[in-house]
C-alpha cells in the first residue's frame, strides 16, 4: 500500500499564481504538504481558475478533467 502526499485544486488555487509549477517542492515552500518526501497525489476538491502546470505522481480523473479544462498540464513523474 502506498502513502502519498495529497494535495486539493482549492488549495493550489488559493496558493498559487498563473503559469506557476506545481510540484511536491513547491507545495512543501508554501506548507502544503508535509516535509517528508513523498509522492504526490492531486485530487479535485476546490476550484482551478488559472492555468498551472502539474508535476505529480497521480492525478484523479477529475483533478485531471479539471487541471486541463483550466489550460493547464498534467505531468507524470
Amino acid at each position: 500500500h502506498k502513502v502519498y502526499a495529497l494535495v486539493n485544486l482549492g488549495d493550489v488555487d488559493k496558493n498559487f499564481e498563473a503559469n506557476e509549477v506545481v510540484d511536491f517542492v513547491s507545495l512543501k515552500a508554501k506548507g502544503l504538504v508535509g516535509k517528508k518526501q513523498l509522492d504526490l497525489k492531486v485530487l479535485a476538491t476546490g476550484e482551478l481558475s488559472k492555468a498551472l502546470t502539474f508535476k505529480a505522481n497521480k492525478f484523479s480523473e477529475a483533478a485531471k478533467a479539471k487541471i486541463e479544462a483550466a489550460g493547464g498540464v498534467c505531468e507524470l513523474v
